[in-house]
């Protein structure tokens, strides 16, 4: 497989090679591509349509999960809160000793570029920085290694997402993840064996509980909604600190709601009024049923559709903080 990059990461936008129709059509002419539409990515340096798009099997990305992640909302052709994702992404890098591999700025262009390239119109960017390769599998990485960027766009209609009407029921899971889940990293067997529960019980999604509370979902985090009080829990070691969490968090303050950041145990979670989800993809998704528990009425209550809305309208305007 291929190990080549450039002789650095720092090469502007303008000095990587484009990766035009031209050349989709002569791989596919040659028999290295099935697809003349297939997503066009990015790989240390080098824009490539996705069968090209290679790392080596030695990876510490692949062989330990030793490697980091963002996924950043695009709508309308746009990058929304990317600033927050990049911050977010450099303080995962530094808390597991990865180097951020090039300005932040440079990485925002990259991201652009990807959107124009495929003419993303609504979706998301999938950005993972590993620690890179060595020779050889070995736990403890060489002085030298160096950490390898791969970018990938999603196409999704995100605006119409049939779960804002229909709204998902969640199961309890007990959490199984490990201690630091406030780093965004790629080691996600917990929470795809939790997904993979909820879906295999007729469930669409999981609440992890610890020591009776509820942490957060497999993807994305949990909120419930009790009278006028939003609340979720605070941001430690046991959760994410979600972009998208944080914008719902700044607009429910200017929007009449009473904010309560704090632990709420699975039981408390199925009294309330409203419960939702947040994520970059998901954006607001309203619960309504926990295990067995009806939620309110057992449809996607009012204040919950009026977050999502607010947030789209905030989105589609580029206004997020």
């Amino acid at each position: 497989m291929a190990n080549s990059r450039n002789d650095t990461l720092n090469d502007t936008v303008n000095d990587i090679p484009n990766y035009t129709a031209n050349d989709t059509a002569n791989d596919k002419a040659n028999g290295t591509t099935s697809n003349a539409a297939e997503r066009i990515c990015y790989v240390n340096g080098q824009f490539v349509s996705e069968s090209n798009a290679n790392i080596s099997i030695f990876d510490r990305g692949f062989l330990f999960a030793d490697s980091v992640y963002e996924v950043n909302l695009v709508l309308h052709k746009a990058l929304i809160d990317s600033q927050g994702h990049l911050t977010r992404l450099a303080y995962s890098l530094n808390e597991v000793g990865i180097p951020m591999p090039m300005p932040q700025d440079e990485l925002m262009a990259i991201q652009r570029a990807i959107i124009e390239k495929n003419q993303l119109v609504h979706g998301a960017i999938y950005l993972q920085v590993t620690r890179g390769q060595d020779a050889d599998r070995d736990f403890l990485p060489s002085k030298t290694i160096q950490p390898n960027v791969v970018i990938i766009p999603q196409p999704k209609n995100l605006l119409e997402n049939p779960l804002a009407d229909l709204g998902i029921r969640v199961m309890a899971f007990p959490e199984i993840r490990w201690a630091k889940r406030n780093i965004k990293s790629t080691g996600l067997l917990g929470a795809v064996l939790a997904k993979q529960a909820a879906v295999d019980n007729g469930f669409d999604d999981a609440w992890f509980i610890e020591a009776g509370l509820v942490t957060e979902g497999s993807a994305n985090n949990a909120f419930i909604i009790k009278g006028n009080r939003l609340i979720t829990k605070a941001p430690n070691a046991q959760i994410l600190n979600g972009i998208t969490r944080r914008a719902i968090l700044t607009m429910a303050t200017t929007h009449g709601l009473t904010l309560e950041e704090r632990d709420f145990s699975l039981d408390e979670a199925k009294s309330a009024d409203e419960a939702f989800v947040t994520s970059a993809t998901m954006l607001v998704i309203p619960v309504i049923q926990i295990d067995e528990t009806i939620i309110g009425d057992g449809k996607p209550g009012a204040l919950t559709k009026q977050m999502r809305q607010i947030y789209l309208d905030t989105g589609l305007n580029h206004q997020l903080p």
